[in-house]
C-alpha cells in the first residue's frame, strides 16, 4: 500500500501515482528473441482482453490512443476539417437503402423493445449523408469536410492479432461534400496531402498503395500502409518508378509494354497438365466454385516460370483477385470461401437440382499452353454425368478485351508494367488509413442533393449555362479512414525489437522516463524539472514521467525497456561519481554520459529523430 505522503500531487507525473499493471523483466524472451508485440502490449500494461477481439484500453494504452488522437486532430483542422460525434447506433433500413445491408454482413444488429431495428455501426456513410443531405441546399454551404473519431463495431467472425483485427474498435472517419467532380477530386488531393504530413510525423516508414475500393464503391481510392508480416494485404511497389499498388487491385489481365510470350514456360510436365500438343510446360490447375454451386472454374496457370536473367525458374501462386475479376466478367459469381471446390460441385450436379446445365469454365492463364478441351473424363465420372450433359467453355482472353489473362500473384523480381525498368517486390502489410472518391454512391439513393449554377456543373450544355437556372445535383462524397486502434498496434508491430516496445515521439505514452537509483529521488525530481520545466529560453517542455517506484534499477531499466519510452534517463552511478546521468535510445543507438545542464538541449535533440 502507498503512504498518504506518496499520494500528495506535486504537479510530477510519477509511476506511483499512475497505473501501470506491467509484467516486470520475468517473461523475457531468451536469445534476443523478438516477442509478438500484441503481447508484449498486454505484458507493458497498456491493455487487457475482455472478450474475443474486445479489449479494455489502461491508462498507458490510453495515452497513446489519446496522443494518436490529438495528431489526427491537428491535421484535419489543418484541412479545415470540423469535428463532429454520431451515434454509434444506426437503422437497418437506412443501410437497407444504401444496399450495403445482408444476412452476410459482418454487422451487429438488434431490436429495441418496439421491435425497431438497429444495428451497431462498422462506419457511419448512410448517417453522415442523410444529415449532411438535410441540413445543405445550395452548393454555397461547399465544400464541407466532417470528421469523428468514435468506436466502432464489426461482427467479425475471426478476430485476431489483437487489435488489428476486433470487433470493436477506434477509427478516424472524414466524409467530404462537394458539388461537381472536379471539387471533389480537388478535396481528395488535399486530404492525401493532409495524411501524407500526418504519416511524416509519425517517422515510421510506410507506403501509399492505389487499392480496390470494394463495397464502399466509389472510382478512386489509395491505402496507407505499414509493412509488416502480421499483414493481411499485399502491396506491390516498384523499384524505378511511383508504382505501388495494392495486390487485390489484380483486374486478371495481362499489362504492360510487351505481354508475356507463352514459350517462356519452362518445360516440366505435372500429372495435371493436359498432355496433348506442343512442347510441355510446368502447368498447374486451381479450381474455385460458383456461389449457386453449378459452375466449376478451372484456372490453368504457371506453376514455374521464368524471370528476365534469372538461371533458375519461379514458382507461381494463383491471385484469386485476378481470376475472381475474370469470372465476374463472365457472368460468374465466384465464392472463394468454399475449401473443396470440385467435392461441392460434384455433390451438386449428382443432386440434378441445378436449373440449366452444369457448367465448367476453364481459364488459361497467357503463360501456359491453351488446350480445346483438357481432360473431363475423371471430373464427368465423379459427378455421374456425359460432356454432352455439362456446359463447357474456355476463356485465354479477357472477355470483351484484346488482353490476354493473367492469373498469378506478382513475385519479387518480376518487371514493373508501367515503366518496365524497375523489379517489383510484393510484402505483407497493414492498412492503416484508406482515402476514397465516392462520387455519388451514398447521395443519390439517400438524396442528398444542393441545387448548383449550372456554370460551375461538369459537363453542362450552352443552353443550361445560358439560362443561370440553378439544378439539383446529389453531393460528391468522399469517404477517408484511419484505424485508430489498429494503428496503436501496427506502429508497435512495426518498431518492436528484442528488448521490448519502442514508441516515435509523436504517440509514446511518455517521451521520457527518469529512472533513479536508491537515495537518489531528490536529484531524479531536479532531473525530471529540467525536462518537464525548462528555463525560460531553453528547450520545449518534454513529456516527462518519474519511476519513483521502490524497486530495483535492473527491473526498473527492464520495465522501461518493455514499455518503450523513446528515452530513458538514468540516474545512478554517474551521478555519484561525477555528477552526469547516463541517456539512453534504443531506437538510435544511443547511451551516453550527459551533465545536468546540458540534458534538456541532448534530450530534445534525440526526441527531434524520433
Amino acid at each position: 500500500m502507498m503512504g498518504t505522503d506518496q499520494l500528495q500531487y506535486d504537479g510530477r507525473n510519477r509511476v506511483s501515482n499512475f497505473w501501470i499493471p506491467t509484467g516486470g523483466i520475468s517473461k523475457k524472451p531468451v536469445d534476443g528473441e523478438i516477442e509478438d508485440a500484441n503481447d508484449l502490449l498486454i505484458r507493458g500494461g497498456f491493455l487487457r482482453q475482455a472478450y474475443s477481439g474486445v479489449f479494455h484500453l489502461l491508462p498507458l494504452g490510453l495515452r497513446v490512443q489519446d496522443k494518436l488522437e490529438r495528431l489526427i486532430d491537428k491535421h484535419m483542422r489543418a484541412l479545415g476539417a470540423s469535428k463532429v460525434s454520431l451515434s454509434s447506433i444506426s437503422s437497418q433500413e437506412l443501410w437497407e437503402k444504401s444496399g450495403r445491408l445482408s444476412e452476410n454482413s459482418e454487422v451487429f444488429r438488434f431490436h429495441d423493445r418496439k421491435e425497431a431495428r438497429f444495428l451497431l455501426a462498422p462506419t457511419h456513410e448512410e448517417e453522415i449523408t442523410t444529415l449532411v443531405g438535410g441540413l445543405t441546399t445550395s452548393y454555397k454551404n461547399l465544400p464541407l469536410r466532417l470528421y469523428q473519431i468514435s468506436r466502432k463495431y464489426r461482427d467479425e467472425p475471426r478476430p485476431r492479432q489483437g487489435l488489428l483485427r476486433g470487433r470493436e474498435f477506434i477509427m478516424k472517419d472524414l466524409y467530404t461534400f462537394d458539388y461537381s467532380v472536379s471539387e471533389a477530386l480537388k478535396t481528395y488531393q488535399a486530404v492525401k496531402h493532409a495524411y501524407t504530413q500526418l504519416f511524416d510525423e509519425l517517422k515510421v516508414p510506410y507506403l501509399v498503395a492505389a487499392a480496390d475500393s470494394g463495397n464502399m464503391g466509389g472510382s478512386l481510392s489509395h491505402e496507407y500502409h505499414f509493412v509488416s508480416p502480421k499483414g493481411e494485404d499485399r502491396v506491390i511497389s516498384c523499384s524505378n518508378c511511383d508504382h505501388v499498388y495494392n495486390e487485390e487491385l489484380a483486374d486478371g489481365k495481362t499489362h504492360g509494354h510487351h505481354e508475356p510470350e507463352r514459350s517462356n514456360t519452362v518445360g516440366f510436365q505435372t500429372e495435371e497438365s493436359p498432355s496433348e500438343g506442343g512442347p510441355t510446360i510446368s502447368t498447374g490447375m486451381w479450381t474455385a466454385v460458383s456461389h449457386d454451386k453449378n459452375t466449376l472454374l478451372r484456372g490453368w496457370y504457371p506453376k514455374f516460370s521464368m524471370q528476365d536473367g534469372a538461371a533458375e525458374p519461379v514458382e507461381r501462386h494463383v491471385n484469386s483477385h485476378a481470376v475472381k475479376a475474370i469470372a465476374s466478367a463472365a457472368g460468374v459469381d465466384l465464392d472463394l470461401s468454399v475449401e473443396n471446390p470440385t467435392e461441392k460441385w460434384i455433390a451438386h450436379v449428382k443432386t440434378r437440382s441445378a436449373s440449366g446445365k452444369p457448367r465448367v469454365l476453364d481459364l488459361y492463364d497467357s503463360q501456359v499452353r491453351v488446350y480445346k478441351r483438357p481432360p473431363l473424363s475423371d471430373l464427368l465420372q465423379q459427378a455421374g454425368c456425359t460432356a454432352e450433359e455439362v456446359e463447357y467453355s474456355m476463356l485465354d482472353q479477357f472477355p470483351g478485351s484484346s488482353h490476354k489473362l493473367s492469373l498469378v500473384r506478382v513475385h519479387d523480381g518480376d518487371k514493373c508494367s508501367q515503366c518496365a525498368e524497375g523489379s517489383l517486390t510484393s510484402n505483407p502489410a497493414v492498412e492503416l488509413g484508406h482515402t476514397f472518391h465516392l462520387g455519388t454512391r451514398y447521395s443519390d439513393v439517400l438524396q442528398a442533393s444542393v441545387s448548383v449554377n449550372p456554370s460551375l456543373i461538369d459537363g453542362a450544355s450552352p443552353a443550361d449555362v445560358k439560362s443561370g437556372k440553378e439544378q439539383i445535383v446529389p453531393m460528391q462524397m468522399g469517404c477517408h479512414g484511419i484505424g485508430v486502434s489498429r494503428m496503436v498496434s501496427a506502429v508497435a508491430n512495426r518498431l518492436v525489437d528484442a528488448k521490448g516496445l519502442n514508441w516515435p515521439r509523436a504517440i509514446a505514452p511518455y517521451e521520457v522516463v527518469v529512472v533513479p537509483g536508491k537515495g537518489l529521488d531528490a536529484v531524479a525530481e531536479q532531473v525530471y524539472d529540467s525536462l518537464a520545466s525548462p528555463p525560460s529560453g531553453s528547450s520545449a517542455q518534454v513529456d516527462t514521467l518519474l519511476d519513483d517506484r521502490d524497486k530495483g534499477m535492473g527491473w526498473k531499466l527492464g520495465d522501461a525497456d518493455l514499455i518503450g519510452y523513446p528515452v530513458i534517463v538514468v540516474v545512478g552511478n554517474g551521478w555519484k561519481k561525477s555528477q552526469t546521468l547516463e541517456v539512453q535510445c534504443r531506437r538510435l543507438g544511443i547511451k551516453e554520459d550527459i551533465s545536468l545542464d546540458r540534458l534538456p538541449g541532448f534530450v530534445e535533440e534525440l526526441l527531434s529523430q524520433l
